[in-house]
């Protein structure tokens, strides 16, 4: 019950998120705005923490994993996606992104030794497809010219760490660090990194002073932040990061049903057979086929 509550909690907010960006990108540049939105969220957790008794102190080892967790989660992926998405549509850049469900499989091979499930990854590769299909107009009008080619490359590089960034939280969860804590200061790391990039870059430190801005930051930082975040990476540490990253191929459909009610919508067939296949997918990687029943060795008759 607690894995169905995770993953529809981080699908439903996920998948909402994306109006909450709209009205961020424009006057403020997106590291600061990346940087804003991590440093009230890790202010929001460590609240929590301390109201809650929870321990803040750990050794430079687990700092040192939590800051890449930062990096990688809160961080570098953000601006990336934030740029990517200058040049590409949101459609676009979520097909690109939807490939973390097979990029967290490798992964998890490659550095916490998990087994590939086969399910899974046929499971994420319909759902790929599906999403494909979903988005079919966006891609079929994609051209490869400079800056959008460099876009693209900005997305699979922005997924990649995204996937890094799930395969240091299992194994931070591994070794028995908490979520709430390992969460609260991964984003302070990652908001200090988006601070300093931005200072680099000469960005100017501005905050826009809007009713839209002001309430899409709040929501971004408290529930796309801080609950969507703690909900997924429990699914990563409970379900392991190759089903968690299934909710990739999911919070797009909720993202279109919500334009359909803001921004008019229309769906075509090509996106209903998409999201039949993310469905169809999603069943085959998530529901696990219950173990052949052994029947019980049946007593000899007795002899005389």
């Amino acid at each position: 019950m607690a894995n169905f509550l995770f993953y529809s909690m981080t699908v439903l907010i996920w998948g909402s998120t994306w109006l909450g960006i709209k009205y961020q990108l424009g006057v403020v540049d997106p590291a600061v705005s990346i940087a804003y939105r991590f440093a009230l969220a890790a202010l929001l957790l460590f609240g929590w923490c301390l109201a809650s008794g929870r321990i803040l102190r750990f050794d430079r080892q687990a700092h040192l994993f939590m800051a890449l967790q930062g990096a990688m989660l809160f961080g570098f992926n953000y601006l990336l996606f934030y740029l990517a998405e200058l040049e590409l549509t949101s459609g676009l850049a979520a097909v690109v992104f939807s490939t973390i469900v097979i990029m967290n499989l490798l992964n998890g091979r490659i550095f916490l030794g998990t087994a590939v499930e086969w399910r899974v990854l046929l499971g994420g590769g319909l759902g790929l497809i599906g999403l494909v299909l979903l988005f079919w107009p966006e891609v079929a009008r994609f051209e490869a010219a400079g800056s959008t080619l460099l876009a693209l490359v900005y997305c699979f590089i922005a997924t990649y760490f995204a996937s890094l960034g799930n395969i240091i939280s299992a194994r931070n969860q591994r070794l028995g660090l908490p979520i709430l804590q390992t969460n609260a200061y991964g984003m302070a790391y990652g908001a200090l990194l988006m601070l300093t990039v931005a200072l680099l870059l000469g960005k100017p430190l501005i905050i826009e002073a809007t009713f839209s801005y002001l309430v899409s930051l709040g929501y971004l930082a408290l529930f796309g932040s801080v609950v969507a975040f703690g909900c997924y990476l429990s699914l990563v540490g409970r379900i392991g990061p190759g089903r968690a990253a299934y909710v990739t191929l999911l919070f797009p459909i909720v993202a279109l049903l919500l334009s359909t009610l803001w921004e008019d919508y229309h769906w075509t067939w090509s996106a209903l057979v998409g999201v039949g296949l993310i469905l169809c997918g999603n069943s085959l990687a998530l529901v696990k086929r219950p173990a052949p029943k052994v029947k019980s060795p049946q007593p000899e008759p007795a002899t005389a």
